[in-house]
């Protein structure tokens, strides 16, 4: 019997299908959604962070449980970041919504932010036509816009 898949909400560099790849994860269903009630921040890694007044764009996608342990291990083995499930409520572009996992770092330790990995999340963001007044904002956190 397969494992069950769920959904998760991915807002950083993981919404880009090429870095899933990578730790071999390659959704099958996905959609582009978003999460109010939060703002994202860059640095060093993507996290999400609680706020009255922004939202956080990013995609719906089904994984597994052991997908999610091992992508969420590399995270904190390899990048040195502990990122934690939590539930989100994502509502999707056509207004559906969706509950969904969401993993965010209770902490995380200020760092230099990469160009590269910025330009990881640029990168879905422009093709799944995020918002301009979003894309701007991620823009933000390359090196030396800050």
């Amino acid at each position: 019997m397969a494992e069950p898949k769920v959904w998760v909400f991915f807002y950083g560099s993981y919404m880009n299908f090429d870095v899933l790849k990578d730790v071999g994860i390659a959704p099958r269903e996905w959609e582009v959604a978003r999460v109010n009630g939060y703002d994202i921040v860059i640095e060093p890694r993507a996290n999400m962070i609680r706020s009255n007044e922004q939202c956080v764009y990013g995609i719906l996608a089904t994984a597994t449980h052991a997908e999610l342990n091992r992508l969420y291990a590399h995270a904190q083995n390899v990048l040195g970041e502990l990122y934690l499930p939590e539930p989100v409520l994502a509502e999707t572009l056509s207004g559906a919504w969706r509950a969904a996992l969401c993993y965010i770092a209770p902490s995380m330790a200020a760092g230099t932010v990469a160009d590269d990995y910025v330009e990881r999340i640029l990168k879905p963001a422009r093709e799944f036509n995020f918002p301009e007044w979003y894309i701007r904002r991620l823009e933000s956190f390359r090196p030396g816009k800050r």
